[in-house]
């Protein structure tokens, strides 16, 4: 039997078409690791992956059977690897970055200022300024001590003393009857050593530069209006031209400093009238050229800072290009005035520039630390109570004291220690000495580094025995926390589960620690610029007191120099380690990450920031992802990958956004950042991020170290974004499934809990039930019809 279709104009019509649906919008999985590195076979779980786009830095892998794009699997979704590993590891060489530590820490205080109304930008103007001042005295102490190890040591001291030169064979073409012996000679020679230093100090930074801080960032403009997260600024991981201006100027403060101690050596037997009429007038003009030159070094530190609203594209000022190149033409004048014949200029005792210049940079540092102080915590009086940071406000000082010390340790160490190996008969300064040996300042600071040693080892008992009662009293309530089995307690189980959580407490007491260490410092090297201005060393100011305090004296000095010196050995060796072992590398990674993380804003002389790599890629990939499938997205990140997907998710615009859900565990995004650096991490900047992603989760473990909650409470349509804290161990007990004892994982092997799947899958959900999302418009073109696209999301079952 045959049907007629007619119309009503007569015309027989075909069949009925049967509606049409759009196939399901691709998704995918963007996994990002953590400290340490992970291998794209272990984050893909597959023997054969394949580089989807990167290079041998950094770069996103998916497994080689799953390349065509496929809509999502709860069991199986389709998975994207980004591995930044190569970034903060690589080659032993990268160990050397571990003698650039206090350029690093310091530069962490740029970024822990509180937060602070938007009236404040004044105080907050004086907090940078400050910071990159102490940045700058850390370049000149760098620079001093190379000088007080070349020039004297070396050069003043050694080669014009008969005993240590014979005993020296390699100074014997600077000494005796040579026509470098004179001590203006010897001395030009040797500042080749801290130009050298400086050089390599240029070229290490020069070349992170060129490699880290040169990724475009992407082209998504977010709109202008209302307060924006400061992580969202699209020029906030572009920082190419302020890294370039801080080069110039860090350079050529280096290379000041080195003119600095020749003309002051110099001029006490210029102006003595032993020498040249000539040679002392040609001294004082060079001096005076050489204030001009640290006065436009200080202009172009207060002057020039970041910017953040766009990317800083803008051309050097002419007196940054020509400041290095003036610096070196100074120097080479000054090289030439010092070698020049003074025939009747003898050595002896310490070299006169470097009697004060320590205790000199000490006391400024010092200024300039109260002054940081007090700006700091005059921000954090006027930040609101809950946008509080850690400290009062001020982790940004005290990290600034600490990378002073550490510089201190770092100068003074090397500088005791060449001086025992150019006189082993005897420690310098002493009867027999060949050599009278270092500042008298770095014979005081080796003095104290027993105390501060000492402070610490009672911290760290402190903090063990709080954690001993913690873990005391925690362990009876433990088997409560798995109420579904059946099994009775067992003590040493839950002294185990409860010890482990105890221990993840301490990260809480960081602060405390930090505080006392900072406070320390700061008492210690009030005693250090005390002694030193007396103008003898610990051991001569005690000469004729007690024998208990002429022992102990004694003790501590030699301790402390052989302890500051082998500190320096042994920070080489860790990161050595840490470079080349991924067990090391997890345990020290975190600090290192932390610090590395930042842009270099105070000091161009810091280890490269990685994130001015990894997030413009994380960035780059979600969005051209989405612009080129109209898919959907969800970026999971572990621990410090937490932070970069953040970062990279805040640098994306709304449309794309709409389309992303952020899955976050073992986080240190509350814990970490936002209690040291509230002004970008603080409790307002992740409310905004949760706005701009509402399809957010966050997993933590009470077990967990480094992750834990990030505290944002859902808001009107929006769901909670902390689950946790999850149990660690899944089971207590030993079960028909899990026969043996499961491990407490801590802050690894997230994904192995059945709620990361649950929450995985939860948020796909959630990305599909939300409105439809914005129209994805390719770069050049123009946006898609909005209901054409809405039409093509409901019919795809998206909406």
């Amino acid at each position: 039997m045959t049907t007629d279709h007619t119309t009503d104009g007569g015309h027989t019509a075909g069949p009925a078409p049967e509606p049409r649906h759009a196939p399901p919008e691709p998704a995918l999985e963007l996994l990002v690791h953590g400290v340490g590195g992970t291998t794209p076979q272990e984050m893909l779980e597959s023997t054969w992956t394949t580089r989807v786009t990167g290079d041998g830095t950094a770069s996103i892998h998916r497994r080689a059977d799953d390349l065509a794009e496929r809509p999502w699997d709860d069991d199986d979704p389709q998975r994207e690897a980004y591995c930044w590993s190569g970034l903060t590891s690589g080659n032993g060489a990268r160990a050397l970055w571990l003698l650039l530590l206090p350029f690093m820490i310091v530069n962490l205080a740029h970024w822990m200022r509180p937060t602070a109304p938007g009236g404040a930008r004044r105080a907050q103007d004086v907090h940078a300024v400050l910071v990159r001042l102490v940045a700058l005295t850390l370049t000149v102490l760098f620079t001093a001590g190379a000088c007080a190890v070349a020039l004297d040591l070396i050069a003043w001291q050694c080669a014009g003393s008969e005993p240590c030169a014979a005993r020296t064979s390699w100074l014997e073409p600077v000494s005796g009857d040579s026509w470098w012996a004179q001590p203006g000679r010897r001395l030009a020679v040797a500042a080749a050593l801290p130009v050298a230093l400086t050089a390599l100090l240029w070229w290490l930074s020069h070349r992170t530069w060129s490699s880290y801080e040169s990724a475009s960032p992407p082209v998504r403009p977010r709109p202008d209006g209302g307060e924006r997260a400061a992580l969202s600024l699209p020029g906030f991981w572009y920082g190419r031209r302020s890294v370039a201006r801080l080069r110039a100027t860090h350079t050529a403060a280096a290379l000041f400093t080195v003119t600095t101690a020749l003309l002051l050596a110099t001029a006490p037997f210029d102006q003595s009238g032993r020498g040249s009429a000539a040679l002392d007038a040609t001294g004082r003009v060079l001096l005076v050229l050489t204030v001009l030159g640290w006065g436009v070094v200080l202009v172009q530190q207060i002057l020039h800072g970041r910017t953040e609203q766009e990317p800083d594209e803008r051309p050097d000022p002419p007196m940054t290009r020509t400041l290095p190149w003036g610096a070196v033409a100074l120097l080479a004048a000054v090289v030439l005035h010092t070698a020049w014949s003074r025939p009747r200029w003898t050595s002896g005792g310490r070299l006169p520039a470097g009697g004060g210049t320590f205790p000199s940079l000490m006391i400024l540092q010092g200024f300039l630390v109260v002054g940081l102080a007090l700006t700091a915590y005059w921000l954090h009086r006027h930040t609101p109570r809950r946008e509080r940071g850690a400290l009062l406000g001020l982790g940004g000082p005290a990290v600034a004291m600490l990378a002073c010390g550490i510089g201190g340790v770092f100068t003074g160490g090397v500088a005791d220690r060449v001086a025992d190996w150019l006189d082993p008969s005897a420690a310098p300064g002493e009867e027999g000495a060949t050599i009278t040996g270092p500042p008298v300042v770095l014979s005081w600071e080796a003095a104290v580094i027993p105390a501060l040693l000492a402070v610490v080892l009672v911290l760290a008992v402190a903090a063990a025995v709080r954690t001993r009662r913690l873990a005391a009293r925690l362990a009876p309530g433990v088997r409560s926390g798995y109420p579904d089995e059946s099994c009775a307690p067992l003590r040493e189980r839950s002294a185990r589960i409860a010890a482990s959580v105890a221990r993840a407490r301490l990260t809480d007491s960081a602060p405390a620690l930090v505080g006392w260490i900072a406070g320390s410092c700061l008492l210690l090297g009030l005693v250090v610029v005390g002694g030193s201005l007396t103008g003898e060393s610990p051991a001569e100011l005690v000469e004729g007191a007690p024998a208990l305090v002429s022992a102990v004296t004694d003790i501590s000095q030699v301790l402390g120099s052989w302890l500051m010196g082998i500190g320096v050995v042994v920070l080489l060796a860790v990161g050595r380690r840490a470079y080349a072992d991924s067990g090391a590398r997890r345990t020290v990674g975190i600090l290192w990450d932390v610090g590395t993380f930042w842009p270099r804003a105070a000091h161009p002389f810091a280890p490269p920031c990685y994130a001015e790599r990894a997030v413009p890629d994380l960035s780059w990939r979600m969005g051209t992802y989405i612009d080129a499938t109209a898919g959907r997205l969800i970026i999971s990140g572990h621990s410090q990958g937490s932070v970069l997907a953040a970062a990279a998710v805040w640098q994306l615009d709304a449309a794309t956004r709409s389309r992303i859900a952020l899955l976050t565990h073992g986080s240190p995004l509350e814990r970490l950042y936002g209690r040291w650096f509230p002004a970008y991490f603080g409790p307002t900047a992740l409310r905004s991020l949760h706005q701009d992603v509402p399809c957010w989760r966050n997993l933590w473990r009470a077990t967990d170290p480094i992750g834990g909650p990030v505290l944002v409470l859902g808001g009107p349509g929006m769901a909670p974004v902390d689950r946790g804290p999850l149990s660690d161990p899944l089971f207590y007990g030993r079960n028909l499934l899990r026969p043996l004892p499961e491990p407490v994982l801590g802050h690894g092997d997230y994904p192995e809990d059945p709620a990361f799947a649950e929450e995985r899958s939860a948020l796909f959900r959630r990305l599909l039930r939300g409105q439809a999302a914005a129209p994805i418009a390719l770069p050049g073109q123009a946006a898609p019809d909005t209901g054409r696209k809405a039409r093509r999301t409901d019919a795809g079952g998206g909406a």
